[in-house]
């Protein structure tokens, strides 16, 4: 056998261990009920358990590691890998509106979540100079790991490892991926604190009290008589594999993203400042999926995609993703930087809570509470989380908050929560300085908050 072959069977060995810690947390998360309070992922229980039986912990107090280093090397280049395949699934099989039909549906959101999310940068880099980098010597991008590991989640700190590396502050990738993970764990804690607060005091235009969600939703197993089709066959397998047909889109869009990739980094090159040496390709591949699917739109291919299906191939990639990247993260680096970073958690977790109880019902008009705390769990949390936290408030969706946060993010994923200016932020920060840098960040602020000022959205108070 050569070389290239047995690599990849150690790749196959290092992903069944993946699989099998999955399988192992999913058996936690159905049967502990602590874990199913938190509403935890699998994948975030699996990859700690994969985290305790490295080297950092259970190798430094037995002197006995079950997964090796090498394991963990090969894991730590897999989230860089599959964030690509999430990226690339974000758009297609979206029919994908108008400017207008986005505008006037969820503009409010969106001045709304540019400020929490562009905040999340301000309160960051703004610590981060003041008292951060005095105090522990950490460089001014230092506060990009909120809003990276907050709003962006585990797959984009991965996908920014190697920027981080070439910036000269390679602990950055390890620290944005617990970013993440506190950012999980906060999302539901305090999300669920704030809606049991919320329902006492009338805030919420739904529920009353709050309601027990239902057992599959706890447990994460669904019952025989509720279980509904993760997919819709559009093409007969006889041809083509309906997965394999939708697959190959995705490795499309990704091959776009890659070749747009080198001919920015290819201009960029014979520039004196190359900006984009360091650029990953994930907010590329997402860019790829949408030209991908407003090209397949055009000529009648789309009709044939499934919403679904690329729901399952970016939840696949984003598990696998998850359990990798939590397991691989190296614990001497996070204790090396626990103060400042705790700091900087400490921090980003008033601003975000801050701004749902005090920003919100003066910006969202409608079901302000039901809207904030959709973007409370996206801005701290992922997309998936901020819908649930929605269905707790509003379990059927009958107020206005799903769909305006769904034509938010259409706008808002491209630039920020994984996008370009999340992909960019700390590159520019080293390259321009921090005072250009927060300047702009700040006048984008001030254009969102003059924009739902003139539309009539900002009240002086609650409503």
């Amino acid at each position: 056998m050569g070389i290239s072959g047995a690599v990849l069977v150690e790749l196959m060995i290092d992903v069944g261990w993946l699989s099998l810690l999955l399988l192992v947390g999913k058996l936690l998360r159905a049967k502990i009920l602590l874990f199913q309070k938190l509403f935890l992922p699998a994948s975030i229980i699996a990859g700690f358990i994969g985290l305790f039986l490295g080297p950092y912990l259970l190798g430094s107090v037995v002197d006995f590691e079950i997964i090796p280093q090498s394991m963990l090397t090969t894991w730590a280049s897999l989230p860089g890998i599959l964030i690509n395949i999430v990226f690339a699934c974000l758009f297609l099989g979206f029919t994908i509106p108008s400017l207008r039909t986005i505008w006037r549906e969820g503009g409010p959101q969106l001045c709304y979540g540019w400020t929490v999310g562009m905040g999340q940068y301000m309160v960051g880099v703004g610590i981060t100079v003041i008292l951060l980098g005095p105090l522990f010597g950490v460089p001014a991008f230092f506060g990009c790991l909120m809003e990276i590991g907050f709003s962006g989640g585990h797959g984009t700190a991965a996908g920014m490892r190697e920027a981080f590396t070439q910036l000269g502050f390679p602990a950055g990738a390890d620290l944005g991926l617990m970013s993440a993970t506190v950012g999980v764990i906060s999302a539901v804690v305090f999300g669920m604190v704030m809606i049991n607060m919320a329902a006492r005091r009338g805030y919420t235009k739904v529920i009353k009290s709050p309601e027990e969600l239902s057992r599959e939703k706890i447990s994460g197993l669904i019952p025989e008589h509720k279980r509904q089709p993760g997919t819709i066959m559009t093409i007969s397998p006889d041809a083509l594999e309906p997965l394999a047909f939708h697959g190959a889109f995705v490795g499309v869009a990704i091959l776009l993203g890659w070749y747009l990739l080198q001919g920015i980094q290819s201009l960029s090159a014979q520039t004196e400042l190359d900006l984009f040496a360091s650029f990953p390709l994930f907010p590329l591949a997402m860019i790829g999926g949408i030209v991908v699917q407003i090209t397949c739109a055009k000529v009648g291919i789309a009709k044939y995609f499934d919403r679904k299906t690329y729901d399952r191939i970016l939840g696949l990639a984003l598990d696998f993703l998850v359990v990798s990247a939590i397991a691989a993260i190296k614990l001497d680096v996070f204790l090396a930087f626990f103060w400042p970073f705790a700091i900087l958690m400490a921090v980003g977790l008033t601003w975000v809570i801050f701004a749902t109880w005090f920003i919100a019902p003066r910006m969202l008009p409608g079901s302000w509470f039901e809207r904030g705390i959709t973007e409370y769990g996206m801005q701290t949390g992922v997309t998936a989380l901020g819908l649930l936290l929605l269905r707790v408030a509003d379990p059927q969706f009958e107020t206005e908050a799903a769909e305006s946060f769904g034509f938010k993010q259409i706008i808002y994923e491209p630039m920020m929560g994984g996008g370009f200016i999340t992909a960019s932020a700390p590159i520019l920060i080293a390259t321009f300085g921090v005072g250009s840098t927060y300047i702009v960040g700040a006048a984008s602020i001030l254009v969102a908050l003059t924009v739902a000022y003139f539309s009539g959205w900002i009240r002086l108070s609650r409503n």
